[in-house]
């Protein structure tokens, strides 16, 4: 369910007089070109000086060939258990890796309606930070010679862009979830089609990075937990601190976002925003436990975050799991 809002210009749009610093001669930037200008300005170079260099706590460990099968050692990473051979043998067998130059990663991409949440105050949506947060992190990847692709879906249709590398490859990313339409409706949003494009379509094992608010039908678990098994998976949940606890702004028309079902409610009424409070926690509580179950790391992103501080807090919690784990 979400807030009815007027429809404000794409993120990075440009207007007629938008012209490349110093460059007054040539023609406008690109709605691409200028939001991963801007990023590259006011994320990535801050990135480069909070993290140092250590972007691995983020990628590390998805550049990987296939090199051996062992014995499972008390310590070895869940995730590489080569479960074929195990029930075989009848005792845990793991695979071993070695540090290949070149990294592949994958973004899933929900852009269901729910994603387009976004309220008259002005606030950034979802959808927002989804574009701003993938096109950092392609724009990071491919500056070191990594390649990326995307699996985009809506509900309706599914959108790939095989991986590439370089610039040009980022502002392509940019370009299509720019271009995206807004559904006014959708079926109530299902992952599995999604993780299940993904299984078929990265065939090579890869850092696949699943961008989601995961507000939609269960049972996404399990094929969250088999595309985990056979590659590094990061999933990265989207959230609003107003679909959790409902604000008293008097009388308003909800509407969700996905069946276009529209709602008069009166949020000055303390009973209807602790009942809203509840099922928002239950919904929370739901997701939360699907994400342990596929066994899957998992970060949020806010609506309210700082980009640079959202991403450094993730690098952070993955470098804490992997002692955890070793």
């Amino acid at each position: 369910m979400a807030f009815a809002s007027a429809p404000e210009p794409a993120p990075g749009s440009a207007g007629p007089g938008d012209l490349a610093p110093g460059d007054s001669g040539r023609l406008p930037l690109s709605a691409p070109e200028r939001l991963l200008q801007k990023l590259d300005w006011q994320v990535v170079r801050r990135l480069d000086g909070v993290l140092q260099g250590d972007y691995r706590s983020l990628f590390s460990g998805s550049g990987l060939d296939f090199a051996a099968l062992r014995e499972y050692e008390a310590g070895d990473d869940v995730r590489a258990i080569d479960w074929n051979v195990t029930a075989r043998l009848d005792a845990p067998w793991v695979r071993v890796f070695h540090e290949d130059r070149e990294l592949s990663a994958w973004f899933l991409l929900d852009l269901s309606p729910s994603v387009d949440f976004g309220t008259v105050t002005g606030d950034r949506e979802k959808r927002t930070v989804l574009i701003d947060f993938v096109a950092t992190l392609a724009r990071l990847l491919t500056r070191r010679g990594n390649r990326v692709g995307a699996i985009l879906a809506n509900g309706v249709e599914e959108t790939t862009i095989p991986a590439g590398s370089g610039r040009n490859q980022v502002l392509r990313l940019v370009e299509e979830l720019l271009g995206r339409p807004r559904l006014p409706a959708a079926p109530v949003t299902d992952l599995r089609p999604l993780l299940e494009a993904a299984h078929r379509r990265i065939r090579r094992r890869s850092l696949v990075i699943l961008v989601s608010d995961f507000i939609g039908v269960p049972g996404w678990d399990r094929s969250l937990g088999l595309l985990n098994r056979r590659h590094e998976l990061l999933a990265v949940r989207l959230v609003d601190p107003r679909e959790i606890e409902l604000p008293d702004v008097g009388p308003i028309v909800m509407e969700d976002a996905e069946t276009g079902e529209r709602l008069y409610v009166d949020t000055a009424d303390a009973g209807f925003r602790r009942r809203f409070r509840s099922a928002a926690d239950a919904r929370e509580a739901a997701i939360a436990a699907a994400l342990r179950t596929a066994r899957v790391d998992a970060a949020t992103l806010s609506t309210e975050d700082d980009l640079v501080r959202a991403i450094v807090r993730m690098a952070a919690e993955r470098r804490t799991r992997r002692r955890v784990v070793r």
